[in-house]
């Protein structure tokens, strides 16, 4: 074990450029923190700059650095597919061969949009793709008055059920989504996620989501980075929504957040924490937020803010702590439509022990779990090549 621990932080949908496959997803072209950067006329991100960020692609206010504090790259997905769930497994050592089913064209079937209707007692509204914003405005109020449930999907392999907080009730929305994973794991319905969107206000021009959300997932299909982690007796802890995205497999705790900052919060207090093993966060803001909304401009504050908290955070690391730092896909809010892009993602690997470098570009996302495996000594995964030893 070379490091005692190491902190994994995945800024979620912060790409940094196309790559061959890109073409095949529609998304040749996008790069979403460069874009960001010239709709929004500059970009400040001083730690990131100094991490390496500017010598993975172009980023107008961040410069390239020949000097780093880190080590960075760029690394490429090798699984089929541009979500959450395909990124974040394989960056922990599951390769994803065949996309999860989606329903993106033709809504749910009658079939399922029935059963569902019949074991929960509530009638199902929506049912097609939609933004979670745009559709509240359009049915929210609907919603609110009969008490249906706002039944909606993505490009993604989710199921999403939206109802009011307060007048539906949190633990009934709850109660009806656990219902639908159940529904949905039936071979021909069998989406990756299914998950409660809660929302307050009292007319279409006030709806908010609220930070209750909660996601009913598939487990990975073997066991992961995780699994290998917990069963030799270290610490697994996650912040945000890790645990949701891994079923809980793997962890030894998790806890929840309302913001980024929330999450950076969180992670700062764990370095005050005497642990062995890996605390693994996810910062669901800059997706959810600002690229699926196509915000650019609050894309851009999220980014400054987190590079903010980044610089406290290191501060706090001791010196046999290994900082980890990616992405699980793109979300370029200067693209068309309002759906994930298939991209490279960055990342970094910051020691106060070590200097920094240049990793290249990795052949998979599972060369960040690859790492973690090697540090603490445990069995390597199918796919993945660790960089550990590139860190001098």
């Amino acid at each position: 074990m070379r490091f005692k621990r190491v902190f994994g932080i995945v800024m979620d949908s912060v790409g940094c450029g196309f790559e061959p496959k890109s073409k095949s997803y529609g998304d040749e072209g996008a790069n979403t923190i460069k874009h960001i950067s010239e709709v929004c006329g500059g970009i400040t991100l001083p730690t990131l700059e100094q991490f390496g960020y500017g010598n993975l692609t172009e980023i107008k206010g961040v410069k390239p650095v020949e000097k780093t504090i880190a080590y960075y790259g760029k690394m490429l997905e090798a699984s089929k597919g541009k979500d959450t769930m395909t990124g974040h497994c394989e960056m922990m050592g599951v390769l994803t061969t065949v996309p999860q089913i989606t329903f993106t064209e033709t809504g749910f079937p009658a079939d399922l949009v029935a059963e569902l209707e019949k074991r929960t007692g509530h009638k199902v509204i929506g049912n097609k793709a939609a933004s979670g914003t745009e559709i509240l405005k359009e049915l929210g109020e609907e919603q609110m008055r009969d008490g249906s449930m706002i039944v909606y999907t993505s490009a993604d392999s989710v199921l999403q059920i939206a109802a009011h907080e307060e007048t539906f009730g949190l633990q009934e929305l709850y109660r009806c989504c656990e219902i639908a994973r159940e529904i949905c794991m039936k071979p021909e319905w069998l989406v990756g996620r299914v998950i409660a969107r809660p929302f307050v206000g009292d007319s279409k021009d006030n709806f908010k989501r609220t930070p209750n959300r909660h996601d009913y997932a598939l487990s990975p299909a073997h066991a992961t980075t995780l699994d290998e982690l917990k069963e030799a007796g270290y610490d697994v802890i996650s912040i945000g929504k890790i645990k949701d995205i891994f079923n809980g497999c793997g962890l030894t705790e998790g806890n929840r957040t309302v913001s980024n900052h929330n999450g950076m919060e969180v992670m700062m207090e764990m370095t005050k924490r005497d642990f062995k093993g890996f605390c693994f966060s996810n910062l669901v803001d800059f997706d959810a937020l600002y690229g699926h909304r196509r915000n650019p401009e609050g894309y851009k504050a999220a980014l400054e803010e987190f590079d903010a908290d980044l610089a406290k955070l290191i501060t706090m690391l001791r010196e046999d702590d290994l900082l980890l730092i990616t992405a699980d896909h793109g979300n370029d809010p200067t693209w068309t439509g309002t759906d994930h892009t298939r991209e490279m993602v960055p990342v970094f690997a910051y020691s106060k022990s070590i200097k920094g470098g240049n990793l290249g570009i990795r052949e998979s996302f599972a060369d960040f779990g690859q790492t973690v495996n090697e540090n603490f000594g445990l069995k390597p995964q199918p796919i993945g090549k660790s960089f550990l030893d590139e860190l001098k």
